[in-house]
């Protein structure tokens, strides 16, 4: 139970940081973009082009062992590659904006759902022709997953040290997210934006501004869930349309709208995901999120954390 626990825990970290992003993004434009799991994929991709950069220019970490068995992936030029991963994400995410939402904003949130589902296959299939459909590995060291908990007390827990520093990234992130949204100015504009648009413009805030900034932090999150994805599993061009489902269950089950939200119902989907491996079997585990997903749109529509209306 403990290290289901423990796996449940890695996925839901992971389906967190896209949800927060998606949730962000419909908070703020007003649709549900289901492309936004293809810039988890694209940022799982531009990390490991960085990486095979610094690679090539003869940048080496000195604490990144060369033997077959690593106690971590996590030295400087990975973390590096998940800054420069990020930007570039943000960047892909505002040139689908300008070359495609802009335009048809004015038509309705229908519209831009639909023109999201184009979006995503034309940057999905972009990226299986950049990198080709072989799945890729960070690191080709492996690595033993060490124990939190003595096997004694309840079976044990173990956990590999990757697993560890996505855990902790996450909860790093979440709360530097937090102050973000609740102290800095443009955190407030944002959630302004969010709670009334007209009322944002009268107060002076720009919303095109606005709807910047939330691609680019839905983006950036998106960028370090991809990298956390391909890091605990593997890269493959699938991996955005595989975690879309679960995000979208971890969005509507906390609450559309909700950044914490979005962190519980991440947790939730992929603590759920991992009992079902253990339960019922592999083959049923995208169906957790689905079942998840379904109960709480019949049980409470709005989720844990959203408002009427």
């Amino acid at each position: 139970m403990l290290q289901l626990l423990a796996d449940g825990l890695v996925i839901g970290s992971i389906i967190s940081l896209g949800a927060i992003g998606l949730t962000l993004t419909f908070a703020i434009l007003r649709f549900s973009n289901f492309g936004h799991g293809e810039l988890l994929a694209w940022g799982s991709y531009l990390a490991l082009s960085a990486l095979a950069v610094f690679a090539a220019l003869g940048f080496t970490d000195p604490a990144m062992p060369s033997a077959p068995i690593a106690p971590f992936s996590f030295g400087w030029p990975l973390m590096a590659a998940l800054f420069v991963a990020a930007v570039l994400t943000a960047g892909l995410a505002l040139a689908i904006d300008w070359l495609l939402f802009k335009r048809l904003r004015l038509q309705g949130s229908i519209t831009l759902v639909i023109a999201s589902f184009g979006a995503a296959l034309a940057v999905r299939n972009g990226l299986l022709f950049t990198y080709g459909g072989i799945p890729r590995y960070y690191a080709q060291e492996l690595q033993i997953a060490l124990p939190l908990v003595p096997r004694s007390f309840l079976g044990g827990m173990r956990i590999t040290p990757d697993q560890l520093f996505v855990l902790g990234l996450t909860a790093v992130t979440v709360v530097a997210l937090h102050w973000f949204l609740a102290k800095s100015t443009l955190g407030r504009s944002m959630r302004a934006t969010a709670d009334n648009r007209e009322l944002a413009r009268v107060a002076g805030i720009d919303p095109e501004a606005m709807h910047r900034a939330a691609w680019v932090l839905g983006a950036m999150l998106a960028a370090m869930a991809g990298v956390f994805a391909g890091l605990t599993v593997q890269l493959r061009p699938t991996l955005g349309l595989d975690l879309l489902l679960p995000l979208f269950a971890a969005v509507i089950l906390g609450g559309i709208g909700s950044v914490w939200g979005a962190v519980l119902g991440g947790l939730i989907v992929g603590l759920a995901e991992s009992f079902a491996v253990a339960w019922v079997g592999a083959e049923w585990r995208a169906a957790a999120a689905f079942v998840v997903l379904t109960a709480m749109l019949l049980v409470r529509p709005r989720g844990l954390f959203g408002e009427r209306g």
